[in-house]
């Protein structure tokens, strides 16, 4: 079988020994296979007064329908559905996403639906994700939930490049699993990590998440705990000062009733917050209430409405 030429890209060039060791060639279709290996590459400009896409590659299964632009509060933002016709992440899919955005851009970027992380006997999954921010631009990456199934093994690693004069918003959630079906803490290795660096390479902070249940407890203080689901939220940003922007995200997080918390990044690169609850509906209402407190914060108005 002819080698794809996109493989090279989407492979990451290091794995930890959690997710690297169970390497293998799937029976099915192998690592390379066509719909194996799933590429997004978005550059966004200004033009005529809002935010547009000015280049565009994809290959299945992800793709992207045509940007719209839904927020009254922010007209000239366009809210990017990233989509998989897939449906989920199987062994050996290699995806990778890159959002390149403009000096001054505007962007809202979210996924379809949650994040499915289908059962694997053989191999592995990844995916890459790159942003980068321009001076002037306003960047916000919120996918859905990730839901890990049993037996799933997965490695994500996110690189944000932030001009000083930027601002990302960086969004995740996790499950620990399929919960109303019993499922919690089921899969094998759930591997994830995120680096934000300056244009000239100078790293920011990083944030590692490791979750291998068969090495260590992922269910005791410092990890999930008994909680079923997991938020964090970054706020990488020098427009207000970063203990106004953890103040900010503190006193939201104070009226959900969930247990969560804020604190301000390395180098005053802005704030973060993190959150747990039992069930999702209760999660993504907090998030959501701290996101927009961010949103009025920042941009002097209110997050939109994503499900509507």
């Amino acid at each position: 079988m002819r080698t794809n030429p996109a493989l090279k890209l989407c492979t990451p060039d290091w794995l930890p020994a959690s997710v690297a060791r169970h390497a293998a060639v799937p029976e099915m279709l192998p690592v390379g296979a066509p719909g194996k290996v799933g590429v997004l590459d978005l550059r966004f400009e200004t033009s005529g007064g809002r935010t547009e896409l000015t280049g565009h590659y994809q290959a299945a299964p992800l793709h992207i329908p045509r940007p719209l632009y839904p927020d009254p509060e922010q007209p000239g933002m366009p809210s990017v559905l990233l989509m998989s016709s897939g449906g989920g992440v199987l062994q050996g899919d290699r995806y990778r996403t890159d959002v390149d955005c403009g000096p001054g851009t505007s962007l809202h970027v979210t996924t379809q639906t949650a994040t499915r992380l289908y059962r694997m006997e053989q191999d592995y999954a990844t995916q890459l994700v790159g942003i980068t921010a321009a001076p002037g631009s306003y960047v916000e990456y919120l996918p859905e939930t990730t839901i890990p199934f049993a037996n799933s093994r997965f490695y994500q690693r996110t690189t944000v490049t932030a001009d000083p004069e930027s601002t990302v918003v960086l969004g995740e959630k996790l499950m620990a699993g399929r919960l109303a079906r019993g499922e919690r803490h089921a899969y094998t290795a759930y591997c994830t990590d995120l680096e934000v660096r300056t244009p000239d390479g100078r790293l920011l902070f990083a944030d590692p998440v490791r979750l291998v249940p068969d090495e260590c407890g992922v269910a005791g203080p410092g990890v999930m705990s008994g909680f079923g689901v997991m938020a964090s939220l970054y706020v990488v940003t020098g427009a207000k000062p970063a203990q106004q922007v953890a103040d900010t995200m503190h006193e939201a997080l104070a009226g959900t009733g969930l247990l969560g918390g804020s604190s301000v990044l390395p180098h005053e690169a802005g704030a973060w917050a993190r959150l747990f609850g039992d069930r999702s509906p209760e999660v993504e209402a907090a998030f959501f209430q701290t996101w927009d407190a961010v949103r009025w914060l920042l941009l002097g108005g209110p997050a939109p409405d994503r499900r509507g």
